[in-house]
C-alpha cells in the first residue's frame, strides 16, 4: 500500500485487504453524514423518525457508498447527481433541489448535492462559508448527497401531502437544481425564497442547516482518507468497490433461472377517482442481467399517484437487492446489470405538470409488490408474502404553519418461507422509525389515544403474516388532516397456500373515510389509522402447535384455532 503522500495512479489494482478496508471506510463516511444530519435536525420527522438518507458519489456521478437509510431515497439519488452535474458545479458550491422532473422524487424530499474537492481545510463551517484552500484550485473527486423529507414545503395543504392535488404546482415549492451555496457563501436570496414559501420557516431553516453540515462532513472525512491512503489509492478504490459489487450481483443473477416473469397489481384510486390503477410488469432474466419492463401499466393519472421514473427504478433496485446476497456492498455496481423501462406519459414515467407526491410513497410500494410477485417463480424461497404495501401517510397541519406533523405508520410484514412476518414495522420502500408518543405530545398539539398491534390482522399460514397497527390521535387545535394510504380495499396476498392479511382502515371520529383524504377538522377531532397486516406463507394446517399457543399468549391471535 502506498504512503499518504504518494501520487498513485487511479487505475492501479487494489489488493483485497486494502479494498475491504476502503469499502468499510467509505461506507462509514456515508453513515457519519447521516448521523450528522439526524443530530443537527430540528424537526421530529428527521431527528426522531430519521426520514432522511445520505450517500457518497464519485466524480462521474456513480454511487460509491450509502448509509442504510430509506430505499426510495437512495435508489433515486443518482438522478439528482446527474441533474446537478449539468449545471457546472464547482468546489465550494452546494446545490439544492426537489423537482421530481429534474432529479427529485417528490417535493417534500429536499436534496442537497455538494461537489467534494478536498483541500487542507475542513470545508464549510456549517452555514456555508469555506475555509482552507482556494476552491477554484481544487479538483472535484466526488459528490456528497443528503436527502431529507421536510415536514412542509408549501402547497395547497399543510404538510405538503395533499390527497386531492391534480398538478405539481399544488404540492409545494418546486426547486430545480440551484446553488444554495456559491463559492463557499450561502446565497441568502435563495434561502429567503425557500423560507418565504413554506410553513414553519424556523424549522425548515434548521433542517436545511443540518443537511449542509452533513455534506460538509463527507468532504472532511474524505480528505482524511486521502491523507491516510493517498489520493490515487482512494480514487482507485472507488472503481474497485463498484467492480466488486457488480461482479457479485451478476453472479447472483446468473444463478436465477432465465425467463420472462410477469405480474399485475393495482392501486386503489388516485385521490380523484376510486377506480383501480393497473401496474403491469415483465421481468426478463437473461444470464447476468435483469430487464424490467412496465409497458402495459396505466397512463399517468389525474391525481397524485404518478411516480417519476427514478422512483420506479429505486423500487426495482430494492427488490433485486432483496433476492440477492444482502452482504453485497450497495453502490452503482448493484444497479448496472438491471435495466428499467416505463413508457413516457405512463403512471411510472409521467410528463409534467403531473402531481406526484403520492407516487413516491404509495406507488413505489406497489411497484415493489408487483416485481416481487413476478420474481416469485424464479426465487420462491426468497420472496415473502405481501406486506402491508403502503406507508399509511398521516399529515396534520395548521393553516398558519404552527403545526406540521407528518408520519408514516408501520404495519405487517409478509411471512417468509421459514418464519413469521414481523409485526408493526415499515415495509418496502421506507425504513423509518416511528415517532415516539412522548415526542408527538411534546412537539405538537396532539394527544395519542391508542397505539397498539391489531390482533388477527396477519394472514394465517404455516408462517403467520405480521400484524398491523392502530394509531389514534386527537387533534387539540383546528387543523387540516391528509391521508395517503393503500390496501384499504385489496388485501396483502398470502403465498403458497397462506391466507391474505387484513386490509387497513381510516377513521375520523369513528366514521370511515377514503384511503386518500384531505379534510379540515376542528379541535377535539380524533383520527384513527388501522394499518394492514401481512400475508401468510404456507398451508395454515401445517402451523406448529407451539407457535399457535405462543401467538395466543401474546394476544396476537384470538381464541380461534389458527389452523381451522
Amino acid at each position: 500500500m502506498t504512503g499518504p503522500n504518494d501520487a498513485t495512479d487511479s487505475d492501479e489494482r487494489i489488493d483485497p485487504v486494502t479494498l475491504e478496508v476502503l469499502r468499510n471506510q467509505l461506507e462509514s463516511v456515508a453513515e457519519e453524514m447521516g448521523q450528522t444530519l439526524i443530530r443537527g435536525a430540528y424537526s421530529p420527522n428527521i431527528k426522531e423518525r430519521r426520514d432522511c438518507s445520505t450517500a457518497l458519489f464519485d466524480s462521474e456521478g456513480r454511487m460509491i457508498a450509502q448509509a442504510e437509510h430509506i430505499p426510495v431515497h437512495l435508489g433515486a439519488m443518482p438522478a439528482a447527481v446527474d441533474a446537478v452535474r449539468e449545471h457546472d458545479p464547482r468546489p465550494g458550491d452546494v446545490f439544492v433541489l426537489n423537482d421530481p422532473f429534474t432529479g427529485g422524487t417528490h417535493l417534500p424530499d429536499v436534496t442537497m448535492v455538494s461537489p467534494i474537492a478536498p483541500g487542507s481545510g475542513d470545508g464549510h463551517d456549517g452555514d456555508g462559508s469555506v475555509s482552507g484552500d482556494d476552491a477554484d484550485d481544487r479538483e472535484i473527486v466526488g459528490y456528497a448527497v443528503s436527502r431529507a423529507h421536510h415536514a412542509d414545503v408549501g402547497g395547497m395543504a399543510p404538510g405538503s401531502m395533499p390527497a386531492g392535488a391534480q398538478e405539481i404546482y399544488q404540492e409545494g415549492l418546486r426547486l430545480p437544481p440551484i446553488r444554495l451555496v456559491e463559492d463557499g457563501e450561502v446565497r441568502e436570496d435563495v434561502r429567503s425564497l425557500v423560507l418565504a414559501n413554506v410553513r414553519n420557516p424556523r424549522e425548515r431553516r434548521a433542517d436545511l442547516r443540518a443537511q449542509l453540515a452533513a455534506n460538509d462532513r463527507a468532504e472532511t472525512r474524505l480528505a482524511a482518507l486521502f491523507d491516510e491512503h493517498g489520493r490515487g489509492t482512494v480514487l482507485a478504490g472507488f472503481d474497485a468497490v463498484i467492480d466488486y459489487s457488480r461482479e457479485r450481483i451478476e453472479d447472483e443473477i446468473a444463478a436465477l433461472p432465465d425467463g420472462t416473469y410477469e405480474a399485475i397489481d393495482v392501486l386503489e384510486g388516485d385521490g380523484v377517482t376510486d377506480e383501480d390503477i393497473e401496474i403491469s410488469v415483465a421481468v426478463t432474466i437473461d444470464g447476468e442481467t435483469i430487464a424490467v419492463d412496465f409497458s402495459g401499466t396505466a397512463d399517468q393519472v389525474a391525481g397524485n399517484l404518478n411516480a417519476p421514473l427514478a422512483v420506479a427504478k429505486s423500487a426495482v433496485y430494492f427488490v433485486v437487492r432483496c433476492i440477492t446476497d444482502p452482504e453485497i456492498p450497495p453502490n452503482q455496481g448493484c444497479y448496472e446489470p438491471v435495466s428499467v423501462h416505463a413508457p413516457r406519459g405512463s403512471l411510472l414515467n409521467p410528463d409534467p405538470p403531473a402531481a406526484v407526491v403520492g407516487g413516491n410513497v404509495e406507488t413505489s410500494q406497489r411497484v415493489t409488490d408487483v416485481v416481487f410477485t413476478a420474481l416469485a417463480e424464479a426465487a420462491p424461497d426468497r420472496v415473502p408474502a405481501q406486506g402491508q404495501g403502503t406507508m399509511n401517510n398521516l399529515t396534520i397541519g395548521a393553516r398558519d404553519g404552527s403545526v406540521t406533523y407528518y408520519e408514516t405508520i408501520g404495519g405487517g410484514f409478509g411471512a417468509r418461507a421459514d418464519r413469521d412476518g414481523m409485526d408493526g414495522v415499515q415495509v418496502g420502500m421506507t425504513n423509518t422509525l416511528n415517532t415516539p408518543v412522548e415526542s408527538i405530545e411534546t412537539e405538537y398539539p396532539l394527544r395519542v389515544e391508542r397505539y397498539a398491534l391489531r390482533p388477527d390482522s396477519g394472514g394465517r399460514g404455516e408462517f403467520r403474516g405480521g400484524l398491523g397497527l392502530e394509531r389514534s390521535v386527537t387533534v387539540e387545535t383546528d387543523a387540516t388532516v391528509s391521508l395517503l394510504t393503500e390496501r384499504r380495499r385489496h388485501a396483502p396476498k398470502g403465498v403458497a397456500g397462506g391466507e391474505d392479511g387484513s386490509t387497513g382502515e381510516n377513521l375520523i371520529d369513528c366514521d370511515p373515510v377514503p384511503a386518500k383524504t384531505t379534510v379540515d377538522v376542528e379541535a377535539g377531532t380524533t383520527v384513527t389509522v388501522r394499518t394492514p397486516g401481512g400475508g401468510g406463507h404456507g398451508d395454515p394446517s401445517d402451523r406448529d402447535e407451539e407457535a399457535i399457543e405462543a401467538d395466543r399468549a401474546a394476544g396476537k391471535v384470538t381464541d380461534r384455532d389458527d389452523r381451522s
